[in-house]
Protein backbone atom coordinates (compact mmCIF):
# COMPACT_ATOMS: atom_id res chain seq x y z
CA UNK A 1 0.00 0.00 0.00
CA UNK A 2 1.72 3.49 -0.82
CA UNK A 3 1.87 6.08 1.62
CA UNK A 4 0.70 8.86 -0.72
CA UNK A 5 -0.95 12.21 1.09
CA UNK A 6 -4.54 13.21 0.00
CA UNK A 7 -2.81 16.53 -1.30
CA UNK A 8 -0.90 14.16 -3.63
CA UNK A 9 -3.52 12.04 -4.95
CA UNK A 10 -5.93 15.15 -5.31
CA UNK A 11 -3.27 16.73 -7.50
CA UNK A 12 -3.23 13.61 -9.35
CA UNK A 13 -7.22 13.55 -9.37
CA UNK A 14 -7.46 16.98 -10.61
CA UNK A 15 -4.96 16.18 -13.54
CA UNK A 16 -6.16 12.98 -14.82
CA UNK A 17 -9.69 12.73 -13.94
CA UNK A 18 -11.52 16.64 -13.19
CA UNK A 19 -9.77 17.81 -16.31
CA UNK A 20 -12.13 15.54 -18.37
CA UNK A 21 -15.10 16.91 -16.81
CA UNK A 22 -17.78 19.52 -18.38
CA UNK A 23 -17.85 20.97 -14.99
CA UNK A 24 -13.90 21.05 -14.44
CA UNK A 25 -13.95 24.74 -13.07
CA UNK A 26 -15.98 24.09 -10.20
CA UNK A 27 -14.94 20.73 -9.47
CA UNK A 28 -10.88 22.91 -9.59
CA UNK A 29 -11.98 25.45 -6.35
CA UNK A 30 -13.22 22.07 -4.83
CA UNK A 31 -10.07 20.15 -4.66
CA UNK A 32 -8.30 23.16 -3.08
CA UNK A 33 -10.45 23.67 -0.44
CA UNK A 34 -9.84 19.63 0.36
CA UNK A 35 -6.29 19.48 0.01
CA UNK A 36 -5.89 23.12 2.27
CA UNK A 37 -8.07 21.38 5.22
CA UNK A 38 -6.74 18.94 7.32
CA UNK A 39 -7.12 16.26 5.68
CA UNK A 40 -5.02 17.49 2.65
CA UNK A 41 -1.68 16.43 4.89
CA UNK A 42 -3.22 12.96 5.91
CA UNK A 43 -2.06 10.07 4.42
CA UNK A 44 -4.93 8.66 2.03
CA UNK A 45 -4.88 4.92 3.58
CA UNK A 46 -5.53 6.68 7.02
CA UNK A 47 -8.59 8.62 6.28
CA UNK A 48 -11.26 6.92 8.29
CA UNK A 49 -14.91 7.96 8.63
CA UNK A 50 -14.44 9.76 11.81
CA UNK A 51 -11.86 12.14 9.87
CA UNK A 52 -14.43 12.55 6.95
CA UNK A 53 -17.28 13.71 9.87
CA UNK A 54 -15.24 15.86 11.14
CA UNK A 55 -14.61 17.68 7.93
CA UNK A 56 -18.33 17.48 7.50
CA UNK A 57 -19.11 19.24 10.21
CA UNK A 58 -15.94 21.75 10.50
CA UNK A 59 -16.96 22.62 6.78
CA UNK A 60 -20.95 23.14 7.89
CA UNK A 61 -19.54 25.47 10.90
CA UNK A 62 -17.44 27.59 8.74
CA UNK A 63 -18.25 31.06 7.18
CA UNK A 64 -17.27 32.20 3.57
CA UNK A 65 -14.47 34.79 3.32
CA UNK A 66 -16.54 36.10 0.46
CA UNK A 67 -20.18 36.41 1.76
CA UNK A 68 -19.34 36.58 5.18
CA UNK A 69 -22.08 34.02 5.39
CA UNK A 70 -22.42 30.08 6.55
CA UNK A 71 -21.39 27.45 4.19
CA UNK A 72 -24.06 25.99 2.78
CA UNK A 73 -25.03 22.32 3.34
CA UNK A 74 -25.44 21.82 -0.72
CA UNK A 75 -22.15 23.18 -1.04
CA UNK A 76 -20.44 20.86 1.60
CA UNK A 77 -22.91 17.71 -0.21
CA UNK A 78 -20.89 18.64 -3.17
CA UNK A 79 -17.13 18.59 -1.36
CA UNK A 80 -18.36 15.12 -0.08
CA UNK A 81 -19.69 13.55 -3.09
CA UNK A 82 -15.75 14.98 -4.80
CA UNK A 83 -14.34 13.04 -1.76
CA UNK A 84 -16.52 9.82 -2.12
CA UNK A 85 -15.11 9.58 -6.06
CA UNK A 86 -11.84 10.53 -5.02
CA UNK A 87 -11.20 7.68 -2.18
CA UNK A 88 -13.44 4.97 -4.83
CA UNK A 89 -10.71 6.15 -7.63
CA UNK A 90 -7.82 5.30 -4.78
CA UNK A 91 -9.25 2.35 -3.83
CA UNK A 92 -10.11 0.47 -7.40
CA UNK A 93 -7.78 2.08 -9.27
CA UNK A 94 -4.54 3.27 -8.00
CA UNK A 95 -4.19 0.99 -4.70
CA UNK A 96 -3.67 4.22 -2.20
CA UNK A 97 -6.38 2.45 0.22
CA UNK A 98 -8.59 -0.62 0.71
CA UNK A 99 -11.61 0.67 1.50
CA UNK A 100 -13.69 4.31 0.82
CA UNK A 101 -14.12 5.96 4.27
CA UNK A 102 -16.73 8.54 2.69
CA UNK A 103 -19.53 5.33 2.93
CA UNK A 104 -20.50 5.12 5.73
CA UNK A 105 -20.88 8.95 6.44
CA UNK A 106 -24.00 10.88 6.46
CA UNK A 107 -24.04 14.17 4.16
CA UNK A 108 -25.74 17.04 4.51
CA UNK A 109 -29.47 17.30 3.22
CA UNK A 110 -30.05 18.66 -0.18
CA UNK A 111 -31.44 22.41 0.07
CA UNK A 112 -34.90 23.16 -0.48
CA UNK A 113 -35.79 24.36 -3.78
CA UNK A 114 -35.45 27.89 -4.07
CA UNK A 115 -38.68 29.78 -4.84
CA UNK A 116 -37.05 33.01 -5.66
CA UNK A 117 -39.30 34.53 -8.20
CA UNK A 118 -38.58 37.79 -10.60
CA UNK A 119 -40.50 40.84 -9.47
CA UNK A 120 -41.62 42.96 -12.24
CA UNK A 121 -39.91 46.01 -10.54
CA UNK A 122 -36.73 44.03 -10.30
CA UNK A 123 -37.11 42.85 -14.24
CA UNK A 124 -37.48 46.50 -15.14
CA UNK A 125 -34.31 47.97 -13.55
CA UNK A 126 -32.29 44.90 -14.24
CA UNK A 127 -33.00 45.36 -17.96
CA UNK A 128 -32.36 49.36 -17.84
CA UNK A 129 -29.40 48.89 -16.07
CA UNK A 130 -28.15 46.34 -18.79
CA UNK A 131 -29.35 47.99 -21.13
CA UNK A 132 -27.30 50.95 -20.65
CA UNK A 133 -23.95 48.82 -19.27
CA UNK A 134 -20.80 49.00 -20.82
CA UNK A 135 -20.63 45.93 -22.18
CA UNK A 136 -23.48 45.29 -24.45
CA UNK A 137 -23.21 41.33 -24.09
CA UNK A 138 -25.12 41.74 -20.62
CA UNK A 139 -28.25 43.38 -22.01
CA UNK A 140 -28.83 40.25 -24.56
CA UNK A 141 -27.95 37.24 -22.15
CA UNK A 142 -30.24 38.35 -19.54
CA UNK A 143 -32.93 38.65 -22.10
CA UNK A 144 -31.88 34.84 -23.46
CA UNK A 145 -31.89 33.76 -19.79
CA UNK A 146 -35.66 35.45 -19.50
CA UNK A 147 -36.78 33.93 -22.86
CA UNK A 148 -35.31 30.99 -23.82
CA UNK A 149 -34.57 28.82 -20.26
CA UNK A 150 -31.38 28.61 -20.97
CA UNK A 151 -28.37 27.55 -18.38
CA UNK A 152 -25.76 30.68 -18.29
CA UNK A 153 -23.04 28.59 -19.44
CA UNK A 154 -25.25 27.07 -22.50
CA UNK A 155 -25.96 31.24 -23.10
CA UNK A 156 -22.19 32.21 -23.48
CA UNK A 157 -20.93 29.16 -25.15
CA UNK A 158 -23.18 29.95 -28.37
CA UNK A 159 -21.79 30.30 -31.46
CA UNK A 160 -23.06 31.82 -34.37
CA UNK A 161 -22.98 28.61 -36.26
CA UNK A 162 -25.54 27.48 -33.93
CA UNK A 163 -27.80 30.00 -34.77
CA UNK A 164 -30.95 29.60 -37.65
CA UNK A 165 -32.44 32.82 -37.48
CA UNK A 166 -34.97 32.11 -40.29
CA UNK A 167 -36.30 29.27 -37.89
CA UNK A 168 -35.81 30.77 -34.90
CA UNK A 169 -33.83 28.12 -33.25
CA UNK A 170 -30.66 27.91 -31.50
CA UNK A 171 -28.86 24.96 -31.20
CA UNK A 172 -27.16 24.12 -28.06
CA UNK A 173 -24.39 21.54 -27.81
CA UNK A 174 -22.59 22.09 -24.79
CA UNK A 175 -25.27 21.10 -21.89
CA UNK A 176 -24.88 20.55 -18.12
CA UNK A 177 -26.27 16.84 -18.84
CA UNK A 178 -24.59 15.89 -21.78
CA UNK A 179 -27.74 15.88 -24.26
CA UNK A 180 -28.07 18.43 -27.22
CA UNK A 181 -31.02 19.96 -27.82
CA UNK A 182 -32.59 23.06 -30.02
CA UNK A 183 -34.34 25.76 -28.41
CA UNK A 184 -36.74 27.81 -30.14
CA UNK A 185 -36.70 31.73 -29.82
CA UNK A 186 -39.15 34.19 -29.44
CA UNK A 187 -39.15 37.25 -30.99
CA UNK A 188 -37.18 38.95 -28.13
CA UNK A 189 -34.63 36.54 -28.13
CA UNK A 190 -34.52 36.63 -31.69
CA UNK A 191 -33.78 40.65 -31.43
CA UNK A 192 -31.34 39.99 -28.79
CA UNK A 193 -29.57 38.06 -30.58
CA UNK A 194 -29.66 40.30 -33.90
CA UNK A 195 -28.39 43.23 -31.66
CA UNK A 196 -25.14 41.77 -31.06
CA UNK A 197 -24.62 40.66 -34.61
CA UNK A 198 -25.32 45.24 -35.54
CA UNK A 199 -22.81 45.56 -32.61
CA UNK A 200 -20.42 43.15 -34.17
CA UNK A 201 -20.82 44.66 -37.47
CA UNK A 202 -21.77 42.13 -39.52
CA UNK A 203 -25.07 43.17 -41.14
CA UNK A 204 -23.84 41.40 -44.68
CA UNK A 205 -21.49 38.73 -44.19
CA UNK A 206 -22.65 35.86 -41.64
CA UNK A 207 -20.57 36.00 -38.38
CA UNK A 208 -18.99 32.92 -36.57
CA UNK A 209 -17.40 31.87 -34.00
CA UNK A 210 -18.40 32.74 -29.98
CA UNK A 211 -21.73 35.28 -29.94
CA UNK A 212 -21.10 36.62 -26.22
CA UNK A 213 -17.28 37.72 -24.82
CA UNK A 214 -18.03 37.23 -21.08
CA UNK A 215 -16.60 34.24 -19.37
CA UNK A 216 -18.69 32.57 -16.37
CA UNK A 217 -16.64 34.61 -13.91
CA UNK A 218 -16.82 37.81 -15.72
CA UNK A 219 -20.89 37.33 -15.48
CA UNK A 220 -20.67 36.09 -11.73
CA UNK A 221 -18.77 39.12 -10.64
CA UNK A 222 -21.07 41.30 -13.05
CA UNK A 223 -24.34 40.24 -11.53
CA UNK A 224 -22.93 40.80 -8.14
CA UNK A 225 -21.56 44.33 -8.55
CA UNK A 226 -25.52 44.97 -10.30
CA UNK A 227 -27.86 43.61 -7.82
CA UNK A 228 -25.66 45.55 -5.35
CA UNK A 229 -26.23 48.81 -7.44
CA UNK A 230 -29.86 48.20 -8.01
CA UNK A 231 -30.39 46.87 -3.96
CA UNK A 232 -31.95 43.83 -4.97
CA UNK A 233 -31.29 40.56 -2.40
CA UNK A 234 -31.02 37.25 -3.12
CA UNK A 235 -30.98 36.71 -6.68
CA UNK A 236 -28.94 34.64 -8.65
CA UNK A 237 -28.52 34.38 -12.42
CA UNK A 238 -29.56 30.98 -12.25
CA UNK A 239 -32.82 32.48 -10.69
CA UNK A 240 -33.52 34.14 -14.12
CA UNK A 241 -33.97 30.21 -15.45
CA UNK A 242 -36.69 29.20 -12.83
CA UNK A 243 -38.22 32.63 -13.59
CA UNK A 244 -38.42 31.62 -17.26
CA UNK A 245 -39.28 27.39 -16.92
CA UNK A 246 -42.02 29.02 -14.24
CA UNK A 247 -43.66 31.59 -16.98
CA UNK A 248 -43.50 28.47 -19.97
CA UNK A 249 -45.38 26.69 -17.25
CA UNK A 250 -47.42 29.93 -16.84
CA UNK A 251 -48.61 30.33 -20.53
CA UNK A 252 -50.93 27.61 -20.23
CA UNK A 253 -50.27 26.68 -23.68
CA UNK A 254 -47.19 24.14 -22.93
CA UNK A 255 -47.40 20.38 -21.33
CA UNK A 256 -44.56 19.20 -19.17
CA UNK A 257 -42.86 16.84 -21.79
CA UNK A 258 -42.58 20.42 -24.23
CA UNK A 259 -41.15 22.56 -21.39
CA UNK A 260 -38.46 19.71 -20.86
CA UNK A 261 -38.05 20.02 -24.40
CA UNK A 262 -36.99 23.12 -24.23
CA UNK A 263 -34.94 23.69 -20.85
CA UNK A 264 -32.94 20.21 -21.46
CA UNK A 265 -34.39 18.23 -18.12
CA UNK A 266 -33.93 14.55 -18.30
CA UNK A 267 -35.67 14.06 -14.80
CA UNK A 268 -39.26 15.34 -14.67
CA UNK A 269 -39.14 15.07 -10.92
CA UNK A 270 -36.32 18.02 -10.95
CA UNK A 271 -38.51 20.35 -13.38
CA UNK A 272 -40.96 20.61 -10.44
CA UNK A 273 -37.90 22.07 -8.19
CA UNK A 274 -38.28 25.36 -11.19
CA UNK A 275 -41.66 25.66 -11.11
CA UNK A 276 -42.96 28.15 -8.45
CA UNK A 277 -46.36 29.23 -10.15
CA UNK A 278 -47.87 32.62 -8.75
CA UNK A 279 -51.10 31.91 -7.04
CA UNK A 280 -52.83 34.43 -8.35
CA UNK A 281 -52.50 32.83 -11.75
CA UNK A 282 -53.45 29.60 -10.93
CA UNK A 283 -56.30 30.56 -8.63
CA UNK A 284 -57.87 32.35 -12.68
CA UNK A 285 -57.17 28.96 -14.24
CA UNK A 286 -58.90 27.02 -11.68
CA UNK A 287 -61.98 29.39 -12.06
CA UNK A 288 -62.04 28.65 -15.49
CA UNK A 289 -63.34 25.95 -17.82
CA UNK A 290 -60.64 24.22 -19.77
CA UNK A 291 -62.91 23.83 -22.48
CA UNK A 292 -63.75 27.83 -23.02
CA UNK A 293 -60.49 29.09 -24.06
CA UNK A 294 -61.39 32.33 -24.65
CA UNK A 295 -62.80 32.72 -20.68
CA UNK A 296 -59.44 31.46 -20.21
CA UNK A 297 -58.00 34.13 -21.88
CA UNK A 298 -59.85 36.82 -20.89
CA UNK A 299 -59.19 35.36 -16.93
CA UNK A 300 -55.27 35.56 -17.87
CA UNK A 301 -55.41 39.05 -18.71
CA UNK A 302 -57.73 40.35 -15.39
CA UNK A 303 -54.90 40.55 -12.68
CA UNK A 304 -54.37 42.81 -9.74
CA UNK A 305 -52.69 46.17 -10.32
CA UNK A 306 -51.48 48.54 -7.80
CA UNK A 307 -52.93 51.78 -6.96
CA UNK A 308 -52.62 54.83 -5.12
CA UNK A 309 -54.74 56.37 -2.59
CA UNK A 310 -55.09 59.89 -2.23
CA UNK A 311 -57.92 62.01 0.17
CA UNK A 312 -58.94 65.27 -1.97
CA UNK A 313 -61.52 67.39 -1.42
CA UNK A 314 -62.93 65.25 1.59
CA UNK A 315 -63.54 62.12 -0.87
CA UNK A 316 -60.64 59.30 -1.69
CA UNK A 317 -58.98 59.16 -4.86
CA UNK A 318 -57.64 56.32 -6.53
CA UNK A 319 -55.05 56.52 -9.44
CA UNK A 320 -53.35 53.58 -11.21
CA UNK A 321 -50.10 54.22 -12.33
CA UNK A 322 -49.66 51.47 -14.89
CA UNK A 323 -52.96 53.39 -16.86
CA UNK A 324 -51.60 56.79 -16.56
CA UNK A 325 -54.59 59.19 -15.83
CA UNK A 326 -56.96 56.14 -15.16
CA UNK A 327 -58.56 57.31 -11.84
CA UNK A 328 -61.53 57.38 -9.81
CA UNK A 329 -63.03 58.09 -5.95
CA UNK A 330 -65.57 57.44 -3.64
CA UNK A 331 -66.65 58.76 -0.10
CA UNK A 332 -64.73 56.46 2.10
CA UNK A 333 -61.80 54.08 1.19
CA UNK A 334 -63.84 50.93 0.58
CA UNK A 335 -66.19 52.57 -1.48
CA UNK A 336 -63.04 54.21 -3.67
CA UNK A 337 -61.47 50.45 -3.56
CA UNK A 338 -65.05 49.34 -4.72
CA UNK A 339 -65.55 51.79 -7.60
CA UNK A 340 -61.38 51.33 -9.08
CA UNK A 341 -62.34 47.25 -8.99
CA UNK A 342 -65.19 47.82 -11.28
CA UNK A 343 -62.78 50.78 -13.27
CA UNK A 344 -60.12 48.41 -13.17
CA UNK A 345 -62.40 45.47 -14.58
CA UNK A 346 -63.87 47.98 -17.13
CA UNK A 347 -60.03 48.36 -18.75
CA UNK A 348 -59.07 45.25 -18.58
CA UNK A 349 -62.07 43.71 -20.33
CA UNK A 350 -62.12 45.97 -22.89
CA UNK A 351 -58.34 45.91 -23.59
CA UNK A 352 -58.37 42.15 -24.23
CA UNK A 353 -61.70 42.21 -26.72
CA UNK A 354 -59.99 45.27 -28.85
CA UNK A 355 -56.96 42.94 -28.64
CA UNK A 356 -55.00 45.95 -26.94
CA UNK A 357 -51.40 45.64 -24.99
CA UNK A 358 -52.31 45.68 -21.59
CA UNK A 359 -49.32 47.16 -19.25
CA UNK A 360 -47.43 45.10 -16.47
CA UNK A 361 -48.29 45.86 -13.62
CA UNK A 362 -46.02 47.66 -11.23
CA UNK A 363 -44.04 50.05 -13.77
CA UNK A 364 -44.05 52.90 -11.95
CA UNK A 365 -45.05 52.54 -8.25
CA UNK A 366 -41.55 52.91 -7.20
CA UNK A 367 -42.32 56.95 -7.58
CA UNK A 368 -44.92 57.08 -4.92
CA UNK A 369 -45.53 56.71 -1.27
CA UNK A 370 -45.47 52.75 -0.50
CA UNK A 371 -47.93 53.26 2.35
CA UNK A 372 -50.33 54.86 -0.20
CA UNK A 373 -50.30 51.87 -2.14
CA UNK A 374 -53.00 49.01 -2.27
CA UNK A 375 -53.47 46.26 -5.12
CA UNK A 376 -57.06 46.74 -6.69
CA UNK A 377 -58.34 43.12 -7.37
CA UNK A 378 -60.42 42.49 -10.73
CA UNK A 379 -63.88 41.53 -10.15
CA UNK A 380 -63.99 42.56 -6.22
CA UNK A 381 -66.66 44.81 -7.58
CA UNK A 382 -69.08 41.73 -8.10
CA UNK A 383 -69.31 41.79 -4.10
CA UNK A 384 -71.75 44.17 -3.27
CA UNK A 385 -71.24 46.73 -0.28
CA UNK A 386 -72.85 46.31 3.27
CA UNK A 387 -74.83 49.67 2.52
CA UNK A 388 -76.63 47.92 -0.45
CA UNK A 389 -77.61 45.02 0.67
Amino acid sequence: MQCVTVKNALDRYNRTISVNKKRYQQEFWRINQLSRSFLGAMVVNKVTSEHIAQYRDERLAAVSHRTKKKISASSVRLEMNLLQNFFEICKMEWGYCKKNPCKDVRKPRSAQARERRLTGREERKILHYAHQHRNPDLYSIIVLALETAMRQGEIIGLEWEHIDLKKRVAHVSQTKNGTKRDVPLTMAAKEAILRMRERNGSKGGRPRGRIFTYTAAGIKTTWRVMCEKLEIADLNFHDLRHEAISRLFETGRLDMMEVAAISGHKNLSMLKRYTHLRASRLVKKLDGNNRNKAKLLLLAKLQPYPAVFERVNGLVQVHFPDFGYLKTEGKDPEAAEYAASALLTEVLVRAALEGQKIPVPDSYIEWFDPESIIMIEPLYSVYPLESEK
